[in-house]
């Protein structure tokens, strides 16, 4: 299984910003075919915001919750994907995880993605 962390979740006022990075484990050598980012909310399921298609010429998907708001973007690494959120709203708090699949997709679904990080906290204030 392969370790993938999460970074940059905290605390933001509405209509502010945060970003969130994940990476895997330096010592993978393959390769997702998508990564993606889910978030649950206490009490909720686990929904999937926005997935990158790494592997195929298909855009991005966006939950519609958060289209428009939201942009998912490849890092510079190989298995980095990231997480611009503007626009903030508090029904946008909740742990976001990052996950990373071979067989992807559209709409995504939670049973195809392998590998998952443990979650970031993102909470935002009205």
């Amino acid at each position: 299984q392969v370790q993938l962390v999460e970074f940059g979740g905290g605390s933001v006022q509405a209509g502010g910003s945060l970003n969130l990075s994940c990476a895997a484990s330096s010592v993978y050598s393959g390769t997702f075919a998508c990564m993606a980012w889910f978030r649950q909310a206490p009490g909720k399921g686990r929904e999937a915001v926005a997935t990158l298609y790494i592997s195929e010429r298909r855009g991005p998907y966006y939950a519609d919750s958060v289209k428009g708001r939201f942009i998912i973007y490849q890092g510079n690494a190989k298995n980095t994907v990231s997480l611009q959120m503007n626009s903030l709203k508090s029904e946008d708090t909740a742990s976001y995880s990052c996950a990373g699949g071979y067989l992807c997709h559209y709409p995504p679904r939670t049973a195809s993605f392998n590998d998952w990080g443990q979650g970031t906290q993102v909470t935002v204030s009205s």
